[in-house]
């Protein structure tokens, strides 16, 4: 039997790092290379900042800080 350590949110224990739509930098950590949210099982990111997470995203979408898909194929 294979056992694993648990995941830690990163953002729990760096109480200085925040989430924020105009940090696109923190925010490109945490979405895949075909622009889609990476699901908090896979992130280890705890529930309330997972949210945070996937709001701030959504806003960076809308005012095109981020992109909605990879472009071009």
């Amino acid at each position: 039997m294979i056992y694993r350590r648990r995941k830690v949110c990163r953002f729990c224990i760096n109480k200085d790092q925040t989430i924020d739509y105009k940090k696109p930098e923190v925010l490109m950590n945490h979405i895949t290379e075909r622009g889609k949210i990476i699901p908090r099982r896979i992130s280890g990111v705890c529930a309330k900042h997972q949210r945070m997470l996937s709001r701030e995203i959504k806003r960076a979408r809308t005012i095109a800080l981020l992109p909605f898909t990879v472009t071009g194929k």
